[in-house]
């Protein structure tokens, strides 16, 4: 009686202890907590922060300078980079299918469907023109965006994405009859560094 007794004590024992890992095997796939990184591409530099706000959304928040095409304005003014804070929501839609591959989601490595607003601002610009008094005209876009990100290695990633939306040119502000609006597109291949 006692082996018997034994025997199931042990049979208990070790099913215990094999439903501890059970939680680890279910988790879901999530995107990162808080990301924070620079990118830079054909057109600027910027620095980014991705915070996480659901399983497969993160915000996007952006600072950074890129070229400015001001001749609509002031054909005069030659090359520009302007500053732009960019505010985007990202869904990372495929996080699960990557995951079932094997495949890397870590640092949010995934294809993510955004909608990207973004402020270009006279606050600071880098000039390289003659004309010392060169201004630009304050806008604000709205692009709905469609990309993807992939690691290279533990700190390197790249991004590219494609999209287009409406951008509103604040010109009346500077001086001009009326403000103007257009057709923006979003076309963006960038390399960036992870902290």
């Amino acid at each position: 009686m006692k082996k018997i007794a034994l025997t199931l004590f042990f049979c208990g024992f070790t099913l215990i202890v094999k439903s501890q890992n059970l939680t680890e095997q279910v988790q879901k796939p999530s995107v990162e907590k808080s990301i924070f990184g620079i990118q830079t591409g054909f057109a600027g530099l910027w620095v980014y922060n991705e915070f996480k706000l659901s399983r497969q959304v993160a915000l996007r928040t952006e600072f950074g300078l890129e070229a400015y095409d001001n001749d609509d304005f002031y054909p005069d003014a030659g090359f520009l980079l302007a500053t732009v804070i960019s505010l985007e929501p990202r869904w990372y839609y495929n996080l699960k299918k990557r995951k079932n591959k094997s495949k890397r989601i870590d640092n949010n490595s995934g294809n993510f469907f955004a909608l990207k607003t973004s402020f270009h601002s006279d606050d600071l610009l880098i000039k390289f023109g003659n004309d010392s008094d060169v201004k630009i005209v304050n806008d604000l876009s709205i692009i709905p965006t469609w990309g993807i990100r992939r690691n290279i290695g533990k700190y390197f990633n790249y991004e590219t994405g494609v999209g287009v939306g409406y951008i509103h040119y604040f010109s009346e502000n500077s001086g001009f009859e009326k403000d103007e609006g257009e057709v923006a597109i979003n076309l963006h291949l960038r390399i960036g560094y992870q902290f």
